[in-house]
């Protein structure tokens, strides 16, 4: 690997161009300046955080013998709580508090609306996600299972009109939901007018008589084109969505009033991930995560693809122009407000190493590079800014933030850790303190305990908390590995456990004065061709005070974004703040197995279990692809990235241990279900067979030891074999 060195840093060369050539310029921040800093930081801080994981091994030592010596399995809630205690775990609470982060766009503190979280290393799926901030429904209706393929509604190659009048008419029955007319229905209308000479009124022809809304401050926009109203723009619940009108269109002109589709704002916010969703093993897989950071940062960023055999360059949308009723102009974000996702402390990268006598040195944090290079990045997205805080073109962070998404923090001296690093990049940066926002992960077990002190370590950064089934349940299973055998993986949703921790999350959140300032979010709907189950059930989120929550895909984003017109997050969070906290008893209960199960029912687990594990590591290791529509054993594809890979891989490490099953059998199944697998992949040209020669295959023998060596694990995590096996992968191909 050819590096370049300064100081006593060794810069991957390919790294060291594209901060130089690429990410630096235009920003102000000189590139050598920029690593001589970057190197004070790791000195500085790189002690602090190995000492950090010294301290969660250790931890995690007490827990192990406390359980090994028998007092854990005994222990009433009351005892649980003082061992936690005394070996400093579970912390004291202080005082009351409320968050003091400032300058915060408002689709972070007060809209609630959808999130997506893509890969960034994928530039296609990156601009996707950044553009999905408007979705038609029409078009999520008609591609989806919300509307049946029952009585002559069947999908086909071709249009089926009778399809598109029943989308028709359920998207018209939102609009009355959401937008209702003084009088009559929207499926009744046959005109859209203006009235009025100063501020404009919208009037409706609706059954023969003209109407307005039924609360006209709803109008908050129209468009015009040549032949007259072209658009017309509602909010509601702080979303708005536009009618859009053109008699000439195949759709329009079949419509009474020339309707031609209705396109909701949807993913109000997007993460960008470089951690869990990508597969970014050494120095070329990090410039790729960088370098579409950057490009979407300043703007440039275009993928090309191709479709319907036409070549497409899809670049970043710009903002949305409207007419507003008083005649101002109205302008409105074209795209989600984006967060991007940093790695955890516990990654280290070989992107740059140190040492001052010229050997090949130590690996250094990879979080440290994350966060100096994307907040680099995201300096040309700053320096758009005006004065008056507003964006001069189509940008970001209108009120001149970056935000970072920190995940996998422990407790909250991890927490305090961070901010301290954050504002080492601001300084090295010449950033105003605290524009480094910090969004707070809420998926490992001490930070969930610990989770009013941690919003306190961060309470001038934090504009985000959220739980996380998956990670949160791995490392649940994890802490409490000595303590027995765990349930079947699908019966833990239903402990108590796993709804006090939801519930503890939005109490904490409410009672630390989220509500108006950050969000709080709730996990991934994993099955994106199950939109009408979506759509039925993924109102719990908000229902539960949440005012995001994570959906796979733009056209998900556009039928999730119905929930929060459905629910009025704010209010509904004002209801549940009176509620008293969810219970801590609860959630320090591990949810263990106290029956004994059939032979069947063990395999029937393993083999889901394996199947899972196997049909996602085959892609990361051998393809490097770290977040894809996976099938399960049952065929039907689910989202999943590295969080479901860890809680099936502890799952099964933990029977195991217990001696549910022996490692003959988890090899027996392994083999066996990397048949289905491979019968599952048999399509995809740049697939490997793992059977029958598993020896020699790289990807199952990464699968075998994210079992085998899942007890061992750090905090059960999957990213140390993982990284190995996709770096032998590369080394070999």
């Amino acid at each position: 690997m050819s590096t370049t060195q300064i100081g006593s840093l060794h810069i991957d060369q390919q790294l060291h161009d594209l901060i130089q050539d690429e990410i630096a310029p235009g920003t102000g921040v000189d590139p050598t300046d920029f690593w001589t800093a970057f190197e004070q930081i790791v000195a500085d801080l790189g002690p602090k955080n190995r000492a950090l994981l010294e301290r969660r091994d250790a931890l995690q030592k007490q827990i192990d013998e406390w359980y090994i010596s028998g007092q854990g399995q005994s222990a009433s809630a009351k005892e649980r709580k003082a061992f936690l205690s005394e070996i400093g775990y579970l912390l004291p609470e202080g005082d009351d508090f409320s968050v003091s982060t400032t300058n915060v766009d408002p689709e972070i503190a007060q809209v609630s609306g959808p999130q997506l979280v893509v890969p960034v290393d994928n530039a296609r799926y990156a601009l996707n996600a950044a553009n999905a901030r408007w979705g038609s429904l029409y078009d999520a209706f008609y591609g989806t299972d919300v509307i049946d393929e029952a009585d002559g509604k069947e999908k086909g190659a071709a249009y089926n009109p009778t399809r598109g009048a029943a989308v028709v008419a359920r998207a018209k029955a939102l609009l009355d939901e959401i937008a209702p007319l003084a009088e009559g229905s929207y499926a009744d209308a046959s005109r859209f007018a203006l009235t009025g000479d100063g501020v404009r009124t919208l009037n409706v022809l609706a059954g023969g008589a003209a109407t307005g809304l039924a609360d006209p401050s709803q109008f908050v926009g129209y468009t015009e084109g040549a032949d007259g109203l072209s658009g017309i723009l509602l909010r509601h619940n702080g979303l708005h969505a536009e009618i859009q009108i053109d008699p000439n269109d195949p759709i329009g002109k079949s419509d009474p009033a020339g309707i031609k589709d209705v396109v909701l704002e949807a993913a109000v916010t997007t993460i960008q991930d470089c951690e869990d969703s990508v597969a970014a093993v050494d120095a070329a897989d990090k410039v790729q995560v960088y370098r579409n950071w950057n490009g979407i940062m300043n703007g440039t960023l275009e993928a090309t693809l191709s479709k319907g055999g036409q070549t497409i360059v899809r670049k970043l949308n710009g903002d949305r122009t409207y007419t507003a009723p008083d005649g101002s102009n109205l302008t409105l974000p074209g795209r989600s407000l984006l967060l991007v996702r940093n790695v955890g402390i516990h990654m280290y990268t070989d992107a740059v190493t140190i040492a001052s006598d010229g050997t090949t040195g130590e690996e250094v944090p990879e979080g440290f590079l994350d966060a100096m290079v994307t907040s680099l990045a995201a300096v040309h997205d700053l320096k758009n800014a005006t004065t008056q805080g507003e964006m001069s073109h189509s940008g970001n962070s209108r009120a001149g933030s970056i935000y970072i998404v920190k995940p996998k923090m422990h407790g909250p001296e991890e927490v305090a850790f961070v901010v301290e690093l954050f504002g080492r990049v601001e300084d090295a940066l010449g950033l105003e303190r605290n524009t480094i926002k910090m969004g707070i992960m809420d998926e490992e077990r001490r930070t969930t305990v610990n989770l009013k002190e941690c919003i306190r370590m961060a309470q001038e950064r934090v504009i985000f908390i959220n739980t996380g089934f998956l990670d949160r349940t791995g490392d649940e299973m994890h802490t409490a590995m000595e303590a027995g055998a765990m349930l079947p993986k699908g019966e833990i949703k239903g402990e108590p456990w796993i709804a006090a921790y939801e519930d503890w999350n939005v109490d904490v959140g409410i009672g630390t004065g989220l509500i108006g300032n950050a969000q709080i979010g709730k996990g991934m709907w994993a099955m994106p061709d199950a939109m009408k189950e979506m759509v039925e059930t993924k109102m719990n989120h908000p229902q539960a005070g949440a005012t995001t929550a994570w959906v796979p895909s733009p056209t998900a984003a556009t039928l999730h974004a119905l929930h929060y017109h459905q629910v009025n997050v704010t209010e509904r969070q004002k209801e549940l703040a009176s509620r008293g906290r969810a219970s801590l008893d609860d959630i320090l209960t591990p949810p263990l197995m106290a029956r004994t199960l059939s032979a069947e029912a063990i395999q029937k687990e393993m083999d889901n279990n394996a199947q899972g594990i196997l049909g996602y590591v085959v892609r990361w290791v051998g393809q490097g692809v770290g977040c894809s529509k996976v099938p399960d054993i049952n065929d039907v594809g689910l989202m999943e990235d590295r969080a479901t890979l860890r809680i099936s891989s502890q799952h099964m490490a933990n029977w195991l241990h217990h001696e549910i099953v022996d490692e003959a059998q988890i090899r027996s199944t392994f083999e066996k279900m990397a048949e289905v697998v491979d019968r599952q992949n048999a399509d995809d040209p740049n697939y490997q067979s793992m059977a029958p020669n598993f020896d020699d295959s790289i990807e199952f023998q990464a699968a075998l030891d994210l079992v085998l060596k899942g007890k061992d694990e750090p905090n059960g995590y999957t990213e140390n074999v993982l990284h190995a096996r996709r770096r032998a992968f590369k080394a070999a191909s």
